[in-house]
């Protein structure tokens, strides 16, 4: 597992500021997003309160086709999908059956799928997302950050964007400019522009 390029945690209590590094090293192991993470700053003032982590994902996994594992055979009367790679069998079948509904789609063994052909949007079989996997990715990111934010900061903002994200919590209300001047300072100490 590559280590994160850029990790620092900063905070006016030297204490706290050791023991965040451990809960932050800790929760992205455990986890598994050490190798998603590329750059990491973390911030934490209980004195204000706040809790603000702003980070850079590595290369986001990219969304998985139907055609990336299965061959697409058009008849006359049915298609037949030839499934090379059964990892994705049952996000396809789930797709499959919300797009055709469960009826007009038949599985004779656990490699082969058979649909009826005219069916509206088969022209495009190949390129039907099966599985997106930035989608829990950015959830795992959320929920890290949610897990590492002291107990009882439960007013918070959060963004996760083109590879780019923050995540700001508080006991009180955020103030309007919490983005401005919090966050974007973090960001330019990783020399990253949000």
């Amino acid at each position: 597992m590559p280590p994160l390029n850029y990790f620092v945690v900063e905070s006016p209590d030297d204490v706290g500021r050791r023991a965040y590094e451990r809960v932050a090293g800790d929760v992205l192991q455990d986890l598994d997003l050490i190798k998603v993470i590329d750059r990491l700053h973390i911030y934490v003032d209980p004195k204000i309160p706040i809790f603000v982590a702003a980070g850079v994902l590595r290369h986001m996994p990219r969304a998985i086709y139907l055609g990336d594992f299965a061959n697409v055979k058009r008849g006359d009367t049915e298609i037949v999908l030839d499934i090379g790679d059964e990892t994705y069998l049952a996000p396809l079948l789930r797709v499959l059956w919300e797009i055709y509904g469960k009826e007009n789609v038949e599985q004779p063994d656990r490699f082969t799928i058979v649909l009826p052909a005219g069916m509206a949007g088969e022209e495009d079989l190949e390129q039907v997302v099966v599985a997106d996997p930035s989608e829990t990715l950015h959830k795992d990111v959320i929920y890290a950050m949610q897990y590492m934010a002291p107990e009882g900061f439960k007013v918070r903002r959060q963004y996760i964007r083109e590879g780019k994200f923050y995540y700001v919590a508080s006991e009180d209300t955020l103030p309007d400019d919490v983005v401005e001047r919090w966050v974007m300072p973090l960001f330019e100490k990783m020399g990253v522009t949000l």
